[in-house]
């Protein structure tokens, strides 16, 4: 049972979001994270560290966030949100307490990639939706070639999904009312 206090070893945990090309999915899921565990209000401001995104894929390396994906977040009040797109890199692995893919393909490619490059360290490697509380294993499916309404969708699922997986992983903590 995890503890309220942070990674094992006492230090903030550190959270890593992962698609393909890292302007949608984990950018949404990045910025949704952020905004629930860095406002001041937050009972989880104090246990959660470094928060980022990337991508399998170095195809929009440098790149802002689709625009679509920052519209979705400004309707829904998250306004301070900046990312430069980057490519997963080996030390991510040793860095990070969690690495949550999008898909099961961005998870084959997590797994393969750590394989491949021997790869070891701390991270647990996961799908993102195995935190859908719903019983079963999500997928965030890619808004990219789609409208607006998929973008609405991947919005509530990473809201959903980062509620649960804070509450399971720090269950003494105190839930926000609102």
């Amino acid at each position: 049972m995890p503890n309220t206090t942070g990674a094992p070893d006492g230090e903030k945990i550190s959270v890593l979001f992962v698609c393909l090309g890292n302007i949608c999915r984990s950018t949404m899921a990045e910025g949704v994270f952020q905004s629930i565990v860095k406002d001041p209000s937050s009972p989880y401001r104090h246990l959660i560290g470094t928060v980022d995104s990337c991508g399998t894929g170095g195809y929009h390396t440098g790149d802002a966030p689709d625009w679509r994906t920052l519209s979705t977040l400004k309707d829904n009040g998250i306004t301070n949100y900046n990312h430069a797109a980057r490519r997963l890199r080996d030390s991510d692995f040793s860095q990070f307490d969690y690495i949550f893919a999008m898909d099961t393909s961005n998870l084959s490619d997590l797994q393969r990639w750590r394989s491949r490059k021997t790869v070891d360290g701390k991270a647990r490697v996961m799908l993102f939706g195995e935190f859908s509380g719903t019983g079963r294993k999500e997928v965030v499916q890619d808004p990219y070639y789609v409208d607006a309404d998929a973008f609405k969708k991947t919005y509530e699922q990473c809201r959903r999904f980062s509620e649960n997986f804070l509450a399971t992983t720090f269950p003494d903590v105190s839930q926000p009312t609102g």
